[in-house]
């Protein structure tokens, strides 16, 4: 199963970096591995804006379908943006300018598009084994320091992105590997370690 675009043959020839993160609730699977929608977590918002702000990502998506879900994360936003929360915590707030809330993954392509000019190159993570091409950190942050490109990373919530979004990403990015055979991270953890991988000299 391979992916559209060849991973090694890939030239990096451009200048500036630009990634941002969509953190999808659909389509992703539960634990029985059925499509669903899942909730939007409080930490989740939280913990990732902090590390994209950190890390110098352009923007934070949180992708959701449901409606009710995202007015209760536009609430949360806008409390630390706002509100009390702004005033009680302003580093908080400056992660949170970050984050932009979508319905739909396509909402997300066409605000980067708006925003940047280009259309996003979309890199799905997930804990599984990979196959086919298979975008490892090394070279994904080779091509952030060399290209001129847009990048997306493609985070699931529930037990993961289902495989045919995967296999409609521009590339498959190499599973995080522990070192005693456990691979259970939550996604915000996930988000943590692959932006330290990716960015960090």
């Amino acid at each position: 199963m391979g992916f559209r675009l060849n991973v090694r043959d890939q030239r990096c020839h451009a200048e500036k970096e630009m990634l941002y993160i969509a953190l999808l609730h659909y389509p992703v699977y539960d634990k029985n591995g059925r499509i669903v929608t899942t909730a939007i977590a409080n930490m989740d918002i939280h913990d990732i804006a902090r590390v994209a702000k950190t890390y110098g990502a352009a923007g934070f998506y949180i992708v959701n379908p449901a409606a009710r879900q995202r007015r209760l994360a536009q609430d949360i936003v806008n409390h630390w943006q706002e509100g009390f929360g702004a005033q009680y915590n302003p580093h908080r707030q400056n992660a949170f300018s970050l984050i932009h809330i979508r319905e739909s993954l396509q909402n997300v392509v066409d605000d980067i598009v708006r925003r940047t000019g280009r259309k996003p190159k979309s890199v799905a993570t997930g804990a599984g084994p990979a196959q086919g091409d298979v975008l490892t950190f090394a070279e994904l942050k080779d091509c952030l320091k060399k290209e001129n490109d847009v990048y997306m990373l493609l985070f699931g919530t529930g037990s993961g992105i289902s495989e045919k979004l995967i296999h409609e990403s521009d590339f498959r990015l190499e599973p995080i590997k522990g070192m005693a055979g456990y691979n259970h991270l939550s996604v915000r953890s996930a988000v943590a370690v692959i932006m330290d991988r990716i960015t960090r000299d």
